[in-house]
């Protein structure tokens, strides 16, 4: 039964969860480097921030603080740029670099990036579909209903499709970050390398999360039987 203790479960997301611990452990130590390190032009994150947005052309879109770590996000309908303490008045490489890289979402905005609006749209869905995926599929599972099971799958299959656009968008938005960074002559040729490094520590948690939801849904595929040999639910 499913419910029980299954070690194939565990084979399957080992590489992820190893690839998650590593991804944060790299974020916050490579931050925490970075921000000891103070950026050349001596401006704050929400400061680079401003200056990256009027250097882009992009108008009317606010810059506020945020709470908590690293909680730095940007709000396509509301044109709002949120940062955290740390970044939004932080004046280190690593403030600037990440308040960079949420201007780059900004940025895909304005220039209609077509991936930033699918994603945008699979936001909700993907977030219904996460939290009834694990209720159908306990369901399905407890009770050996397929149709259930399948229903449960394909709910779950909407947070895969979640991630798979999201990690090329992020690491779309990093790459106009540095761009547009260095192009505004916001940072040197040395400190593009250490922003560089923030940016694809950051990268691993997005890698991360999508690689647990690829193999949690293969899991689930290996356990309805729609992956390899047919096993007993």
């Amino acid at each position: 039964m499913w419910l029980n203790f299954d070690p194939i479960y565990f084979v399957f997301l080992a590489p992820a969860m190893l690839l998650a611990l590593w991804a944060q452990f790299r974020v916050r130590s490579t931050f925490h480097a970075a921000s000891q390190i103070p950026s050349d032009g001596g401006l704050s994150g929400a400061q680079a921030a401003y200056q990256l947005l009027r250097y882009a052309g992009i108008q009317g879109v606010e810059i506020e603080p945020a709470q908590g770590f690293l909680s730095d996000h940007y709000v396509p309908g509301q044109k709002l740029l949120r940062l955290s303490p740390d970044v939004y008045g932080g004046r280190s490489l690593a403030a600037v670099g990440v308040a960079a890289h949420e201007c780059g979402h900004a940025m895909q905005d304005a220039k209609r990036y077509p991936l930033l609006g699918l994603r945008n749209f699979l936001v909700p869905v993907a977030s219904i579909g996460s939290n009834l995926a694990w209720v159908i599929l306990l369901a399905g599972f407890l009770f050996s209903l397929l149709p259930l099971i399948y229903a449960g799958i394909i709910a779950f299959s909407t947070t895969v499709a979640f991630q798979l656009v999201n990690l090329p968008v992020e690491f779309d938005a990093s790459r106009r970050a540095r761009a547009a960074l260095r192009n505004a002559g916001l940072v040197s040729y040395e400190e593009d390398r250490e922003i560089k490094k923030v940016l694809g520590a950051a990268a691993l948690t997005y890698v991360a999360a999508t690689l647990t939801s690829v193999l949690t849904l293969l899991y689930f595929l290996l356990r309805s039987g729609l992956l390899g040999s047919r096993r007993s639910a």
